[in-house]
């Protein structure tokens, strides 16, 4: 089959890899039909490349069509079954999984990197679980995690509960908005819009965007966010505070995470991480602070006294520095982590089947392109070129 691989920091192939093939009783082999570049995988492309190995097959947002169950799965699933995969892997019936806690699954836990549940295609860290950005899958624990969707609508339509709409629906509940309340979204990524698009969905009254980019800045508007371009707004925090009777929004969303503008010398430390041997930088990015973390600090200064922030941006050091005191005396609440794919499937699934397509899920994506095109995919996403807010890539 054909795969996108890791080669190095910014280098990535479209190769020939092995097909997949069962190999426990609850796997399911399907053929993708789609599969996203997320953001989260621009860590990859540009940060984390100490915890992965030469060939690793990227990718954790992707559906298709069954094409062969394991015996354990075959209750589930019946090959020809459309599905979506959740990125991350759980089993449905562990301790965590009781509880809805899918991200933190006791079965695939990766405890050797004290790590919660394995993902796909997102490094040794989370299990070196080969990804979805090639031709087929092998999906574990398929007797639970993957979700049927009925034939008929686009895959633009599904894909994204694999991961982004799931996450951005998380990141809104976190929140805790008052109804008809105040969220001020800081990154207007894919995950960003969709949380502009939910927090309205859910109820909230005032909807602020936060964003550098006009392509980004202008989607938000479409959709009613009252955007703020940071590139011209010297303090956003102040201006929101401003505009919110001096207090500030009810809740803050950080939808940038590590790789966020505004701190230079953050910059050059994750640029040296990712200049030196693996066995130098992996410890260095695992125990120290490597995350530029303008955003979420801005997040803080933001949210009113007793408010909430909620992060759904991927951050990856262990000591960053957080201020504390101002946390404390402002009486915040923060709530973050993986998203719990399954837990919010069934309050999307109505929005996603409604013809009326609520989230703009059809028009969510900027590039459609082949799978061969990947490696382009990644260069025009990372560097926000052409427009490109969100790519599907069509094995």
């Amino acid at each position: 089959m054909k795969a996108l691989t890791w080669q190095g920091k910014r280098d990535v192939r479209v190769e020939t890899a092995p097909d997949p093939k069962i190999e426990q009783p609850s796997d399911a082999i399907v053929r993708v039909t789609s599969t996203n570049i997320c953001g989260s995988d621009l860590h990859l492309y540009e940060v984390l490349g100490a915890f992965l190995e030469t060939g690793d097959i990227l990718g954790h947002e992707a559906m298709g069509i069954v094409e062969e169950v394991g015996p354990q799965a075959s209750e589930h699933l019946q090959p020809g079954d459309r599905v979506v995969v959740p990125f991350n892997i759980s089993c449905g019936h562990c301790w965590m999984c009781q509880r809805q806690l899918y991200a933190q699954c006791e079965t695939t836990q990766v405890r050797e990197h004290g790590k919660g549940a394995a993902l796909f295609g997102y490094t040794k860290l989370y299990g070196s679980v080969p990804g979805g950005q090639a031709e087929y899958l092998r999906v574990p624990q398929a007797h639970f995690g993957p979700i049927k969707v009925p034939q008929g609508p686009p895959d633009d339509r599904f894909v994204y509960l694999s991961d982004i709409l799931p996450t951005a629906w998380q990141a809104v509940v976190y929140a805790d908005i008052p109804k008809g309340g105040s969220v001020a979204v800081y990154g207007l990524g894919p995950v960003g819009q969709l949380c502009t698009r939910i927090a309205h969905h859910l109820g909230a009254g005032r909807v602020f965007g936060v964003d550098l980019v006009p392509e980004r800045l202008a989607t938000a508007r479409q959709y009613g966010a009252e955007v703020i371009d940071a590139g011209h707004t010297t303090d956003v925090p102040g201006y929101l505070h401003d505009t919110t009777d001096g207090r500030g929004p009810d809740a803050v969303i950080d939808a940038v995470g590590m790789e966020s503008h505004g701190n230079p010398i953050a910059k050059i430390g994750q640029q040296m991480v990712t200049m030196l041997p693996d066995a130098v930088a992996e410890p260095l990015a695992k125990n120290f602070g490597i995350d530029r973390m303008g955003a979420l600090m801005d997040c803080i200064k933001t949210v009113r006294r007793g408010g909430t922030v909620s992060v759904s941006g991927v951050y990856g050091g262990s000591i960053d520095p957080m201020p504390m005191m101002e946390m404390f005396d402002k009486g915040i609440q923060l709530r973050m982590g993986q998203c719990h794919v399954k837990r919010w499937i069934n309050d999307i699934m109505p929005l996603v089947l409604d013809d009326a397509d609520p989230l703009g899920t059809e028009s969510l994506a900027t590039h459609h392109l082949p799978l061969d095109q990947a490696p382009h995919g990644y260069d025009i996403f990372q560097k926000k070129q052409d427009g490109c807010q969100k790519v599907v890539l069509r094995p």
